[in-house]
């Protein structure tokens, strides 16, 4: 019986790790090396048959199954590891990333901006001290020069995207890109051009252009699920002349243009705990753009047609507070760049265009609401400024 289970296990039609033992009825499923040191023949070496020598060398395998590692240990294999580190990634997608921004409200956005910008200052202040000063000074990313090349295409971009847009035909990303475009020219390349380099409020005026320019259609997002205006009666599209829109938009452009040439050198405004107050009016402009646009949105329908007289929120000090709000924003562009006269110039701009506009909106809205909206514009006095005008 020995030599019959000896020849058996050097068959190659027996599949790897069955074997024969004494017992003809039981297959033994132990590892192929155990179950060979329990029967392999007491062979003498100098007499081994070709077939035995065969069998051991592994290019004359022919196993239908391959050998199982029956080792036990407690160490995790580099593989097992890598994918514990993945896990939280396996189901992060494009939309869901974009729905997480989605859910932001402005305080979330101030929470991680103030995050952001410690662990920026952290990790510059850490670089400045590994670093030779004046290798920092001359490659560090705050004196960049300006690349005038990526601002012409943008720009062209830009007026490509518009004249879609015009038709009815720009897509989502094509009016993110005419947005864009408007800011870069506004916020960007004016202190790039007088100064020659970037560095400071430009960068943080850009973003938060975006994110102030963008209630009225993230608004829209939340209550229909896309951007895009609904059917509404026309005659709330309420515009002045297109040649008294084109001076306005002139006239915010050179007022941009000129604080950064009334302004000092970006590298010698000074920071720290002296610019705390442009914040706090940043922070102050952006909350009042979100509260005047969800307040007057509860009360419109299609976020166009008003249904009510809106009287809460910033509509208790002043009649118009997104266009107040809009003047705010300008006011402290230039006052980070230590821009008085600029500052003068845009609010005169601003106060101009928003004046003839506000006598068009406020006769439809007598037309519309009549007593209503007389006895709420004698009780709020004021349309821009509180306690001013």
């Amino acid at each position: 019986m020995e030599a019959t289970t000896s020849v058996l296990l050097h068959s190659r039609t027996i599949p790897f790790g069955f074997g024969l033992t004494s017992n003809p009825k039981k297959l033994s499923l132990r590892h192929f090396d155990k179950h060979l040191q329990n029967h392999r023949p007491n062979l003498n070496p100098a007499v081994r048959t070709p077939s035995s020598s065969v069998f051991y060398s592994k290019k004359a395998r022919t196993h239908l199954l391959c050998p199982i590692n029956c080792s036990y240990t407690n160490t995790t294999s580099p593989d097992s590891s890598q994918n514990q580190l993945l896990k939280p990634f396996e189901n992060l997608t494009f939309d869901s990333l974009k729905t997480s921004l989605l859910k932001l409200s402005p305080f979330d956005v101030i929470k991680w901006s103030g995050v952001l910008s410690i662990a920026i200052a952290a990790t510059k202040w850490t670089v400045n001290l590994v670093l030779n000063p004046f290798f920092w000074m001359y490659f560090s990313w705050t004196w960049l020069f300006w690349p005038w090349f990526v601002a012409v295409a943008l720009a062209g971009y830009g007026l490509y995207c518009f004249r879609k847009h015009s038709l009815g035909e720009a897509n989502i990303f094509e009016q993110l890109a005419v947005v864009t475009s408007v800011f870069t020219w506004l916020t960007l390349v004016p202190p790039a051009h007088f100064n020659g380099y970037l560095e400071g409020w430009p960068f943080v005026f850009f973003f938060v252009y975006h994110y102030f320019f963008f209630f009225n259609v993230s608004v829209r997002k939340r209550l229909y699920g896309d951007y895009y205006a609904r059917e509404h009666d026309p005659k709330w599209d309420i515009s002045t002349p297109k040649w008294h829109r084109l001076l306005f938009c002139i006239g915010v452009t050179v007022g941009h243009w000129l604080a950064a040439f009334e302004g000092p050198e970006l590298h010698r405004i000074p920071g720290g705990w002296s610019n705390f107050g442009v914040w706090i009016l940043i922070v102050v402009t952006l909350l009042m753009q979100y509260n005047s646009t969800l307040y007057l949105a509860k009360y419109s329908e299609k976020v166009v047609v008003p249904t009510a007289v809106v009287q809460f929120g910033p509509y208790r000090w002043v009649r118009h507070p997104i266009y107040a709000s809009t003047m705010l924003l300008f006011a402290i562009y230039c006052v980070a760049l230590r821009a008085p006269f600029s500052l003068l110039f845009l609010v005169a701009v601003c106060l101009v265009y928003y004046e003839q506009k506000v006598k068009l909106e406020e006769a439809l809205m007598v037309e519309t609401f009549g007593e209503g909206y007389t006895k709420y514009a004698t009780k709020v006095k004021h349309k821009f400024i509180p306690f001013v005008y």
